[in-house]
């Protein structure tokens, strides 16, 4: 079987894909919301890390997600990022938005 092609992540979209991420009871440090994240699309996003720690910090100044330094299970430092009440409210406005945006892409892709 060929291996599945990688596909960019669709602009405006990485803020709202950390978001979801996020929202699970757990905090997770960089990596692992990148390989959560190319986990959940069955490998067809990957998220670089020159996008994904400007990202991080924009939400981090926004209030959207919380950071705390830690460590990992191989003793490196790293910060474990979680989801804020506001980051909560934003993933809802940001998954409502993108649902109607796309809906109205479906219709203009459908057969008329």
């Amino acid at each position: 079987m060929a291996p599945t092609a990688r596909e960019e992540i669709p602009p405006g979209t990485l803020d709202m894909l950390i978001l979801k991420t996020l929202a699970s009871p757990h905090e997770l440090h960089g990596f692992e919301i990148a390989e959560a994240i190319e986990t959940r699309s069955a490998d067809v996003l990957r998220v670089e890390e020159g996008s994904l720690y400007p990202a991080l910090q924009r939400l981090l100044i926004k209030g959207w997600i919380s950071g705390q330094w830690g460590r990992t299970a191989e003793n490196r430092r790293a910060r474990y990022y979680r989801l804020t009440a506001a980051g909560r409210k934003q993933l809802e406005a940001e998954v409502s938005a993108y649902r109607r945006v796309s809906l109205a892409i479906d219709r203009i892709l459908s057969p008329a």
